[in-house]
């Protein structure tokens, strides 16, 4: 051994790339074994049907994929099946994910678990993008423990299993995000078309990945104060570029979903539509959005650990990181809270909108775990500090994700699809149908039917498709309506009730009583009835 190797600190190069290799094996090790959590997650229940808290989503967007397949290719025209006999194209973000779903059943043939296992790889990717950006603004350890906490965090997971675009608009704009994040650090000049791709992806996917924006408007200021005006410059032309783009398409989608009956636009509640002062008087909304964050998305646990990451300080630059990488997770979760403010009855009332929001609140989640394990002294690798992870991680499981998963996963939309699979053995082609569901609006009956119909009220337009009309007169005139418009069939879900808890058959016992006299009643069941309409 020579003086060199005796000296304190002294490592030959051959050791320091042996440490560095096992350090690099170890970090990815544990990232591998994140992703297996995640998936098993994801993927454990991949065949369940399109019945549990999601469903009428999952039924509009299974429709669109499906539509693809059987009808046209034209991505810009997505068509739902609850309108009547078509077309039906409505207004609705761009279509990738349930394009891909739509490409993925020529080979594989029709499934639901085709849209669950497209939108729970999706949730790998937020899980790999949003580790990588974490170790880039913070460090490794923070890294680790931020996948994990969104590889357990119950919305999260409900989100990425479920038939609907949102685990492609988080992926991508992740995706994006990180990517930005690796140019602005390295300069490397192909990452930032790459990252500039990928967000106008997410951002198509879905509108709301746009706020995420917001971070790159914020390292572009730092760039700009510091007087790096031409790497701002280039940013500012490729952000130009995706804002055509997005605002391109989406006023297509506006023109489609104004052009077609039902005159249907996704999306409503939305400041400039009921004002400031609905939204004050409603409190802003926070009774709903608090019940779902401790009943559906994330738990006490979950929520306590947000908190400490949130209100503690956050970790100082180290390793040559720039400072102001460290304000990246704020900054995001600002974004969240303007979208919030611009969007909350739209937001509460379909709460997977709140998946924007996974990626900072999973970030102080992890941060949090960090800091109860540790409490800031030493390092996570001791026994004490792993034993009290253990502890944590083990809550998170025992009271956050395994019983509101449980939870959103149970089937209550059974009935609903029970319905539509009869109505399947009764049709024939091209027979419409009228549905009531147990969730009055929810068009999963229809899918499950394998035709087209109408959701009982109508729906679309600016009409409160989730409650019931508003007597048995205006009822029964619309059920004729639709009977001239060729509906054949007419199926209710005994426990159909609306968005002012009424039950269909108690509300609405004028109507069953009209179709006891004016149609056939093919099957009673205690969870539906389903009549032949009488054609005049």
């Amino acid at each position: 051994m020579t003086v060199m190797d005796r000296v304190e600190g002294a490592t030959s190069p051959r050791t320091g790339e042996a440490d560095w290799a096992r350090a690099l094996t170890s970090g990815w090790a544990i990232l591998i074994g994140i992703l297996i959590v995640a998936a098993v997650a994801r993927f454990y229940q991949i065949r369940l049907p399109l019945v549990d808290a999601f469903s009428w989503r999952e039924a509009s967007s299974a429709m669109m994929a499906q539509n693809f397949r059987d009808g046209s290719w034209n991505i810009f025209f997505p068509e739902v099946d609850w309108t009547g006999p078509g077309p039906s194209y409505q207004g609705r973000e761009f279509q990738l994910f349930g394009y891909v779903v739509a490409l993925l059943s020529v080979p594989f043939g029709w499934h639901d678990w085709l849209g669950r296992l497209v939108a729970g790889l999706f949730g790998l990717l937020t899980v790999f993008s949003l580790h990588r950006l974490v170790a880039l603004i913070w460090d490794e350890v923070h890294a680790h423990l931020t996948a994990l906490a969104y590889a357990l965090m119950p919305g999260a997971i409900m989100i990425d299993s479920s038939f609907i675009p949102d685990p492609a608009m988080l992926a991508l704009v992740t995706l994006g995000i990180w990517l930005f994040v690796r140019y602005w650090v390295t300069g490397t000049a192909y990452l930032l078309p790459l990252a500039a791709a990928a967000f106008t992806l997410g951002a198509l996917a879905k509108l709301p990945g746009l706020a995420a924006g917001l971070v790159v408007a914020y390292l572009t200021a730092i760039w700009i104060w510091r007087g790096e005006w031409q790497r701002a410059k280039t940013v500012l032309l490729f952000g130009g570029g995706a804002l055509v783009l997005v605002f391109g398409y989406y006023a297509w989608a506006v023109y489609l979903g104004n052009s077609y009956p039902p005159y249907h636009v996704a999306g409503s509640g939305y400041i400039w539509d009921d004002g400031v002062w609905r939204l004050i008087e409603a409190r802003f909304y926070l009774g709903s959005a608090r019940d779902t964050a401790i009943w559906w998305f994330y738990g006490y646990p979950l929520l306590l650990l947000m908190a400490v990451g949130l209100f503690s300080p956050y970790p100082d630059a180290s390793g040559g990181r720039d400072p102001a990488l460290r304000f990246v997770p704020l900054v995001w979760l600002v974004a969240g809270g303007m979208l919030y403010l611009a969007a909350a009855r739209e937001i509460n009332n379909n709460p997977w909108n709140f998946h924007f929001l996974h990626v900072p609140l999973a970030i102080f989640a992890g941060r949090g775990m960090l800091l109860l394990a540790t409490f800031e002294r030493g390092s996570i690798r001791t026994p004490a500090a792993l034993t009290r992870l253990g502890i944590i991680v083990a809550l998170v499981l025992a009271a956050s994700t395994l019983p509101l998963v449980r939870v959103m996963k149970q089937p209550i939309a059974e009935n609903a699809k029970l319905m539509g699979d009869r109505l399947a053995a009764f049709r024939k082609a091209g027979d419409l149908s009228i549905v009531v569901s147990p969730d009055v609006g929810d068009p999963l009956a229809i899918y499950y039917s394998r035709g087209r119909g109408w959701v009982f009220p109508q729906g679309g337009g600016n009409t409160d498709w989730s409650v019931f009309l508003k007597d048995d007169a205006t009822a029964i005139a619309q059920l004729e309506e639709l009977r001239r418009q060729g509906a054949d069939w007419f199926a209710v879900a005994k426990n159909a009730q609306d968005g002012q808890d009424r039950i269909f058959m108690k509300h609405h016992a004028g109507v069953i009583a009209h179709l006891n006299a004016t149609a056939r009643l093919v099957e009673d069941t205690d969870k539906y009835m389903i009549y032949k309409l009488r054609r005049d």
